[in-house]
């Protein structure tokens, strides 16, 4: 089995550290990922400038660019052979609901599945980072059941684990996405040199986060589990859209 390994935090970041020893003998384990933190870097690909890839002492791999760079750098040019996985994580922080349109941990699993690769984004439940262990844990059961029954068709998988022992879990929960409040307004300040600066705000509160949302499951201490799709259309938009139109 090959395994292709990504993240959005960079090589150096301990969550990749922790997938890539859960992954221990389960197959040929490749790990490439960018050279600095692009959290929030969604799917963007870099084309205003070549991309150089490198690797670390540790034999993982990284690039100056994208999660997804390094997803489409590795599968359509640096492989030998299509990886039989695409995993991303284990992210620092959770990606839920709303959040799954900025992360780059699950921009880089959505590259392999659009590649035609099985692909697995997971995310530790808080930025306290305490037990990476866990979510690695269960990226590797994931995997092997991946391998143990394999889908008919590629699949886009996003997981979130509370940051937890492992033995503390509550198990697995099929899920839907959440969703979240407005962000907070930017943060305005003013520079050294007297300039106005603005850092993004936080988050939203959890807005949608009844029964059968992944922030529900990951409060109560279950790993969510959902099946994601790239198809954007709002298909109860059409008939309107045309009525519209007048067509």
């Amino acid at each position: 089995m090959r395994i292709l390994l990504s993240n959005d935090d960079g090589y150096f970041a301990p969550g990749l550290l922790a997938l890539a020893e859960a992954m221990h003998g389960l197959g040929e384990i490749t790990v490439v990922a960018p050279e600095r933190n692009r959290s929030g870097a969604s799917n963007s690909l870099t084309l205003d400038r070549p991309l150089h890839l490198k690797q670390a002492p540790n034999g993982f791999h990284y690039v100056n660019g994208t999660p997804t760079d390094c997803v489409h750098l590795a599968v359509t040019g640096m492989l030998e052979h299509e990886p039989d996985m695409v995993l991303s994580g284990v992210n620092l922080g959770p990606n839920m609901g709303d959040d799954t349109v900025y992360s780059g941990t699950v921009a880089a699993a959505m590259e392999g599945y659009l590649l035609g690769v099985p692909s697995i984004a997971v995310s530790l439940g808080s930025f306290e980072g305490k037990h990476f262990a866990t979510a690695a844990r269960v990226a590797r059961e994931l995997a092997e059941r991946c391998r143990a029954q394999p889908f008919g068709a590629p699949v886009l998988l996003n997981v979130n684990v509370p940051d937890v022992p492992y033995d503390v879990l509550e198990g697995m929960r099929i899920t839907r996405l959440g969703r979240r409040h407005k962000a907070e307004p930017v943060v305005r300040q003013v520079s050294p040199r007297g300039e106005a600066v603005y850092w993004v705000g936080a988050a939203g509160a959890a807005a949608d986060a009844g029964e059968g949302t992944d922030f529900n499951a990951v409060e109560h201490g279950w790993v969510s589990i959902t099946p994601l799709q790239v198809d954007l259309t709002h298909y109860g938009q059409l008939a309107p859209l045309r009525e519209w139109l007048g067509q």
